[in-house]
């Protein structure tokens, strides 16, 4: 047989199971998998020998849908593994929008998706998925229906539950995006305007996801003292309308003490819904710095925010909630102190800050810690990150070892990202299954590629068979592993020889070609 490309004699892991093979790829496809190939030509052959050759991996929470106008080729996720990303989570996403809407939208999201090259001259989730493709990605990008981005249109900044009316109208918006491509509904129950949401409204828009059979992505209203009723909410969601639930990050902030709690919940709940999560390998997040202000602190949207930060008496009231708490709040500012907050974006007079703690902005500035973040959200019209630690390593990978857990890196593009944006991959991998062996490499593949590519009803990757895309990744074994850290995060994994989307070699030794290959999916799934 003949052959475009062929890589002999890896250590093939294909799923479940690894064996010594060829893989023979022509076009975008693989087409042999077998122990020595009788190829009478090949127009490239790579020697796998002491090589693992695994399927493409599959980041389940990206937030690279803007970064790909400013920076198609994705060189962070690439050089980990990850050829397919699911983006749009939490809720939060550039479509659907209106054109009045495009100017808040954007500095909202400025903080988290930051992007100077975006057009922005979309309005439904089939016109932004199409400007997407047209930025020609280096990797596949698959999408989420933003449930925040959809409750803006339908009731707007309001902190108030959904009429009739707009319940059907977010119902009209979420099929919409399914019928443009996307695989998956997200939900963001701490930003703003998504956390306004009541049960009803959650199980209304599920119905329609549960028609897709497409999974329910939440970022649950609480990770912290909450978090059972908060995953406990969407278990009974997904029971009442039969949706998939995949929940976005699984964490404890700040409650080591509800570990053995939370495990037997999501292990109570797989027995009776289709139940998976997705997992970060790290004590720590990054998300906006945004995201320590108190949930009365968004009504109105963004302007309105602002215009809180700049009032004396809000200021007041924001700063003593922050140090006191509110029922039912997940407060992270509280959860993790002063010096467990770093910035990891500030937008123009504050972009020295990125790097430095709240407590080292605070000594150096002699303010409260907590006007220190005041001041720097307002100075900042909001467009401010940060990384928040929260957790020992002994908690993370006590979370890791469930059954139900899959991999996203929640990796956003920050002057100072957080590691994971280039070390997930590798964590789960090199550390976690080849050095630690807390899983095998099998399970890490199928939690990394596999099972993801199921769950998003991706049919035609996750496993290194004949007939499949020939989104593969090639890697050292011995030299694979995460090198990012919180003070050095730019840093990708070594032991990387090759990356292919498609069949074409997006990576060779840890360097981009400039290629890109990549797809974005914009077909409905199968109902």
């Amino acid at each position: 047989m003949d052959a475009e490309l062929v890589i002999t004699g890896a250590d093939v892991v294909g799923g479940a199971w690894m064996r010594r093979a060829d893989v023979a790829v022509t076009g975008d496809r693989i087409v042999a998998v077998a122990a020595d190939l009788p190829l009478t030509s090949a127009r490239e052959r790579i020697d796998g020998s002491g090589l693992l050759l695994a399927p493409g991996f599959v980041d389940l929470h990206a937030h690279s849908c803007l970064r790909v106008f400013d920076d198609p080729l994705l060189t962070p996720k690439l050089a980990q593994g990850f050829t397919t990303e699911l983006t749009c989570p939490d809720g939060l996403g550039p479509a659907p929008v209106r054109p009045e809407l495009v100017a808040t939208r954007r500095q909202y999201l400025q903080a988290l998706e930051p992007s100077t090259e975006a057009p922005w001259d979309w309005q439904s989730q089939a016109d932004f998925l199409a400007a997407v493709d047209a930025a020609r990605p280096a990797a596949n990008l698959v999408a989420c229906v933003p449930h925040s981005a959809v409750r803006e249109l339908a009731v707007g900044h309001g902190d108030r539950p959904a009429d009739a009316r707009e319940t059907a109208q977010m119902q009209e918006l979420v099929r919409a995006g399914f019928e443009a491509g996307a695989r998956a509904l997200s939900f963001g129950l701490i930003y703003a305007p998504g956390l306004y949401a009541d049960t009803a409204e959650l199980v209304a828009l599920a119905e329609v996801a549960a028609a897709y059979g497409a999974p329910l992505v939440p970022h649950v209203r609480n990770e912290a003292g909450g978090v059972l009723d908060a995953v406990g909410e969407f278990v009974k969601v997904a029971e009442r309308t039969g949706a998939p639930l995949h929940v976005s990050h699984v964490k404890l902030v700040g409650r080591p003490d509800l570990l053995t709690d939370l495990v037997d919940l999501l292990t109570r709940a797989s027995d009776c819904i289709d139940l998976t999560f997705d997992q970060y390998p790290y004590g720590a997040g990054s998300t906006l710095l945004a995201a320590l202000l108190p949930p009365y602190a968004f009504e109105g949207g963004p302007i309105a925010t602002l215009a809180r930060l700049r009032d004396r008496a809000e200021r007041h009231r924001m700063a003593r909630d922050m140090e006191r708490g509110l029922p039912g709040w997940e407060n992270l500012y509280a959860a993790c102190g002063p010096a467990g907050i770093t910035v990891t974006q500030a937008a123009g007079c504050r972009a020295h800050d990125v790097g430095r703690s709240v407590a080292d902005i605070t000594a150096a500035t002699g303010s409260e810690p907590v006007l220190a973040v005041l001041n720097l959200l307002a100075e900042t019209d909001l467009d401010a990150g940060m990384i928040d630690h929260y957790a020992a390593e002994s908690v993370v990978r006590e979370i890791f070892t469930h059954p139900a857990a899959l991999v996203g890196s929640d990796g956003v593009f920050h002057p100072h990202p957080h590691p994971r944006l280039y070390g997930t991959a590798a964590k789960v991998l090199g550390r976690y299954a080849l050095r630690d062996r807390l899983i095998d490499v099998p399970e890490a593949v199928a939690r990394l590629a596999t099972r993801p590519a199921r769950l998003l009803g991706l049919t035609d990757r996750g496993r290194v068979a004949e007939g499949l895309r020939a989104d593969l990744v090639l890697l050292d074994p011995h030299e694979y592993v995460d090198v990012a850290g919180y003070d050095d995060p730019h840093r990708t994994p070594p032991g990387v020889t090759a990356v292919f989307v498609g069949g074409r070699p997006v990576l060779r030794d840890g360097r981009h070609t400039q290629e890109r290959p990549g797809a974005v999916t914009r077909t409905p799934r199968d109902r």
